[in-house]
């Protein structure tokens, strides 16, 4: 089989659906030290930011923080989901919206910063989870280990975060060949350690500079940076994993996609899960004024600015279209 099929608007998977006989087209297995990089990668990413979360506990207990770590946090968290969410998702993933270059590097190194991994692995990531959403290949979905009670509760788990360990990698070429062939898009790919390091300095940084000390600068390290990495990431991985299984569902899909609010809020709006997966082309999650997602009042807010634009919406007939109840 070598149709064609389409993984973002406007881009085509090179190569089709065509694949050897049991692998899944566009995804590979690792093997030998491309699995271990990956695998032991994967964990840096889950524990090391763990281990500056539980120091910054610490110092919360012991009292030991200023408002300063605090506004660190927060002003970071900001800049970490908001490059997450409007830039690799809704901007390089779907091209909700268009912007400029300079508009364009901002939102790219700050989802950098989050430490979720580079350009190509992010967008690639994604696209494959769209084209498989809950079936044989999607790499994150919490619904394929089976029924009963045990077996829900080790799917959750493993679309949490040990699906980042397993040892397969989503084709470049097939899910983001618009991105591999851009080299401003690429420069962000080959830089991303560096603005991991760049958003944990910034804050240490700042910390020692407000606070006049290297223990300013520890606290802004741990609050501003590993703990803001961690309880971002946590919250962003519940995308995949919660809001698969525990939410409502207002529109008809294919798969399991759930809007839970309170993801929502914490994730500037990746929670309208079921919103997404029924509308992937367009800048809002939300589709009822009142539902929370903060990422899209952003980009309205800089689209009356001029910052963004071509922002892409579903027409009135497509909600209807896919809705369970009138709208």
């Amino acid at each position: 089989m070598n149709s064609s099929i389409q993984v973002a608007p406007g881009v085509t998977a090179a190569g089709g659906l065509s694949a050897p006989d049991g692998q899944i087209p566009g995804v590979s297995p690792l093997k030998g030290s491309g699995a271990r990089v990956k695998r032991y990668t994967a964990l840096a990413v889950m524990l090391v930011p763990l281990a500056g979360f539980a120091l910054a506990v610490r110092q919360l207990v012991l009292g030991d923080f200023a408002v300063t770590d605090l506004v660190l946090f927060a002003v970071f968290y900001f800049l970490h989901m908001g490059g997450i969410t409007m830039g690799f998702h809704r901007y390089l993933a779907h091209k909700t919206f268009r912007t400029s270059k300079w508009f364009e590097g901002i939102l790219l190194i700050c989802g950098s910063m989050a430490a979720q991994g580079p350009v190509m692995f992010w967008v690639t990531t994604h696209r494959r989870h769209h084209l498989y959403s809950d079936q044989k290949g999607d790499p994150h979905s919490p619904n394929l280990g089976g029924a009963g009670l045990i077996a829900k509760l080790r799917g959750l788990w493993y679309a949490h975060m040990p699906w980042m360990l397993a040892p397969d990698v989503s084709g470049w070429t097939f899910f983001a060949p618009d991105v591999l062939r851009d080299r401003r898009l690429f420069f962000y790919h080959r830089t991303y350690v560096w603005w991991i390091v760049l958003g944990l300095v910034l804050p240490a940084a700042i910390g020692g500079a407000i606070g006049g000390s290297w223990h300013g600068a520890w606290n802004g390290l741990l609050f501003g940076g590993f703990a803001r990495i961690f309880l971002a990431n946590q919250a962003a991985w519940c995308v995949g994993s919660v809001c698969h299984m525990f939410g409502g569902r207002p529109f008809k899909t294919d798969d399991n996609s759930a809007n839970n609010w309170t993801v929502a809020i914490l994730t500037f709006g990746e929670g309208l899960q079921n919103n997404h997966h029924a509308f992937p082309a367009s800048y809002r999650h939300s589709v009822k004024w009142y539902e929370p997602d903060l990422s899209a009042w952003v980009l309205w807010t800089l689209g009356k600015a001029g910052v963004v634009w071509d922002l892409r919406l579903p027409g009135p007939a497509a909600i209807r279209k896919l809705a369970k109840q009138p709208y």
